[in-house]
């Protein structure tokens, strides 16, 4: 499935013009997701038709899809029956995301509304509530699913609860998303914003990273930055990323050299199959370089976990081979360098055999 970015918006608490140009800057830098809350909405049926079909209808024009994100209360407010969901589609939108859930009966009828808007569930719960859905004989392509966000600090999920309930839709082969936060944007739907995420650790890393490593559990098709706005540094440093290779960033040594630069540069690096827990070894540099001479230097001290190493001429036929250090140990036929930052780390987990990567110099 193709991997996406998305951006958020809240119209009931923010300028449609600055809306609108948020949205055409991230349309611009390749994101192609709107999630739009509807849980504030109290104007009434026409001022919400006012309100929203602008806005979709103008993410439209820039090639986004709109899911609106709803409650059971939305409906009373409007006045309007799930037996009938012509009102969202009449917004402009693709699809409605169900905050909250009921007897997977409704949901799987849903699924069927003559509309063709996607039905989005909440995949931040570890029960069968997928699979409930679908024993009712749910109209699967018309399913998606996504996380929910946080906006309390210490409130967002744990990685390994989030990876549970993750597995849970991927093995149905449905579509997902979750949210990742920025650091420079001031709002989301309620009145507390301490970043908006769905993995409480990713609350204060950089929002790259928070990309990169959603999309490196091969369980998120979409990653979107769930509170607005994000800078303009933030929105192009996610549209930067690679949503399909593993990237690491490395701060580079001083004394790296010039054949060392391009192996560090090499766009593919995958790890060994036969792989050993001292390190992860990428051997196809030494190949290409193998005729290439590599002085040894900054090799007497121990090396350490998420150290970039670059064998040596002192290495024999190891010469100019790269490894990621994953136990500490020492060896002055390996010359340091770079560093994994320590903030990333939690990326060398997704360094299987055959994974292929490639690094992002500082």
């Amino acid at each position: 499935m193709k991997r996406e970015l998305g951006v958020s918006i809240y119209p009931d608490h923010s300028d449609p013009q600055e809306d609108r140009q948020y949205l055409k800057k991230a349309a611009e830098l390749g994101y192609t997701r709107i999630f739009m809350s509807m849980l504030e909405v109290t104007d009434g049926k026409d001022k919400v038709r006012e309100k929203f079909q602008g806005i979709i209808g103008y993410g439209k024009e820039l090639g986004f899809e709109t899911i609106l994100d709803i409650a059971p209360a939305i409906f009373d407010e409007l006045e309007i029956s799930y037996d009938d969901l012509s009102f969202f589609a009449e917004l402009g939108a693709e699809g409605i995301r169900l905050d909250e859930g009921f007897d997977g009966n409704k949901e799987a009828m849903l699924t069927f509304n003559p509309q063709g808007l996607a039905i989005e569930l909440n995949m931040s719960n570890n029960v069968a509530y997928l699979e409930n859905i679908l024993s009712y004989e749910a109209n699967k392509p018309f399913l998606y699913g996504c996380h929910n966000f946080y906006p309390q600090s210490g409130s967002a999920l744990p990685y390994d609860f989030f990876i549970s309930c993750s597995e849970r839709f991927k093995r149905q082969g449905i579509k997902t998303a979750a949210f990742i936060t920025s650091s420079a944007a001031q709002y989301g739907p309620w009145d507390v914003n301490d970043g908006l995420p769905t993995l409480e650790m990713h609350r204060h890393l950089p929002i790259d990273l928070q990309a990169r490593h959603m999309f490196a559990t091969g369980l998120i098709d979409t990653v979107i930055i769930g509170n607005a706005y994000a800078s303009d540094e933030e929105l192009a440093k996610v549209a930067a990323i690679d949503r399909y290779k593993l990237s690491l960033s490395v701060e580079l040594v001083s004394e790296i050299n010039e054949v060392e630069s391009k192996i560090i540069n090499y766009d593919k690096h995958f790890r060994r199959g036969d792989i050993t827990a001292s390190m992860v070894r990428s051997t196809q540099v030494r190949v290409n370089y193998s005729e290439v001479a590599n002085p040894p230097h900054d090799n007497e001290q121990e090396f350490q976990v998420g150290d970039v190493v670059i064998g040596n001429d002192k290495f024999g036929k190891y010469k100019n081979e790269l490894q990621i250090i994953l136990e500490p140990h020492s060896d002055d036929r390996k010359n340091l360098v770079g560093r994994i930052p320590q903030d990333e780390l939690i990326m060398l987990e997704f360094l299987r055999p055959w994974v292929k990567f490639q690094f992002v110099p500082k």
